[in-house]
């Protein structure tokens, strides 16, 4: 695999080790991150601020890879997010929730766009639907 591929590997692996430092080092400057919960996180350090505060909600996390593919100076890997919240989960308008000490397995996408060796643009995809669902913070729909 080429570039791409291997800024993404080593992304993967910041992750897996919850390596804020090499998480970080992953992107540019001033990379632009868009996520479903967040929107727009511009800048390397805010972006490894989000996966940081996603670790603190589920210490246990891990990334569960079921694909990869690259095209050109873009990488994606498919998968799953699994992990049991058991720190407070930050919300999008600020504010936070308490743990659920529920487990969740979420289906994701994150897409990266790599120049220089660095991650310029990356999307990181899933159902926050399924996520809250998943954590018990979705009335139950009545049956009729």
């Amino acid at each position: 695999m080429g570039q791409a591929s291997d800024v993404m590997d080593r992304l993967m692996a910041g992750m897996e080790a919850k390596d804020r430092e090499a998480l970080a080092g992953c992107f540019a400057v001033d990379a632009v991150m868009a996520t479903a919960d967040q929107g727009g996180i511009s800048g390397r350090e805010a972006i490894a601020d989000y996966f940081f505060h996603f670790w603190e909600a589920m210490p246990d996390v891990r990334y569960e890879q079921s694909a990869r593919h690259e095209a050109g100076d873009v990488a994606i890997v498919e998968g799953f997010v699994a992990g049991s919240n058991t720190g407070q989960l930050s919300l999008p308008g600020g504010g936070t929730l308490p743990p659920t000490r529920k487990q969740v397995r979420i289906r994701s996408c994150d897409v990266a766009t790599v120049e220089a060796g660095v991650i310029t643009g990356y999307h990181a995809y899933f159902d926050q639907m399924e996520l809250l669902g998943q954590l018990g913070l979705l009335p139950e729909l009545s049956k009729q």
